[in-house]
């Protein structure tokens, strides 16, 4: 008996959570946005290049406000939000302007597994439209200016000692009335003109990494002479540090060579396959 109100106890919890989280409006939706699942919403490591085994995944549902320009953090929260989606959009679950004599809040809390200890941790943000203030456990750590643009924060020192670590950020973006880059963003969508994008739009994950580890990777190829210059950059940009580098084709290695980081190492291909 103890075991069956167990049960059903636990698929009532489950289902109140997935509850929470609906569709905003009542636009027209794909298939794929019918499946969104508000506990494992874009699961895939959200990088190309330099996918890492150790990461987690911080998109969920957030605390949110929508704040005049200029107010301190929210004692309390307007309610959630589904990130990475931008809070004019349905799947955001709130479908609200924010324009630019507002500011757009996000909080939550993470915890930091014990098998990263003794390791660096690293924030990352897909892209935040347009100027991000990101604050942990309530310290200023970094801003970033450029709503397309990935950027990330070593935030291992501002971690206490608690078993949660608090996380918010602070977005403003005033569309049309800004300098920015914005494509065919604007406040009165019609027409051609699309309905802004305010906010976290891409994936916000955590990982552990290395003093020093690589931070970028940039590959050129020459068709006529048959190279490729690879350029390493690292985490530590005054040290000279030297990279490897292997160019495999299905695990063979066709091209190897060392090199130093941040200047481009240039590879031989034999036989290139275009």
């Amino acid at each position: 008996m103890k075991k069956s109100l167990l049960i059903c106890f636990a698929l009532a919890t489950a289902v109140c959570v997935q509850a929470q989280w609906k569709p905003a409006g009542d636009k027209i939706k794909t298939k794929w946005a019918e499946e969104i699942n508000p506990q494992r919403v874009l699961p895939e490591y959200p990088r190309p290049q330099l996918e890492r085994t150790n990461w987690m995944n911080l998109n969920r549902e957030w605390d949110y406000a929508i704040k005049p320009i200029g107010e301190r953090e929210p004692a309390v929260f307007d309610g959630k939000i589904l990130v990475p989606f931008a809070v004019e959009s349905s799947l955001s679950g709130v479908q609200k302007p924010v324009g630019e004599k507002n500011e757009l809040w996000y909080k939550r809390e993470f915890a930091i597994p014990s098998a990263w200890k003794n390791k660096e941790i690293k924030l990352n943000f897909g892209a935040v439209d347009w100027i991000a203030d990101v604050f942990v456990n309530d310290i200023l750590i970094g801003s970033h200016q450029g709503g397309y643009t990935p950027f990330s924060f070593i935030i291992t020192p501002y971690l206490t000692s608690k078993s949660t670590q608090k996380l918010v950020v602070r977005v403003w973006d005033p569309t049309e009335r800004g300098y920015q880059p914005r494509g065919k963003q604007t406040s009165r969508p019609s027409g051609i003109w699309y309905t802004p994008v305010t906010g976290i739009w891409q994936t916000v994950w955590l990982e552990p990494v290395s003093a020093e580890h690589i931070t970028s990777i940039k590959a050129i190829s020459n068709i006529d002479n048959g190279t490729i210059g690879v350029t390493v950059a690292t985490s530590d940009c005054c040290v000279a540090g030297i990279i490897e580098v292997k160019l495999l084709d299905k695990g063979k290695i066709v091209a190897a060579g060392k090199g130093v980081q941040g200047k481009e190492l240039r590879l031989n291909v034999q036989n290139p396959i275009l």
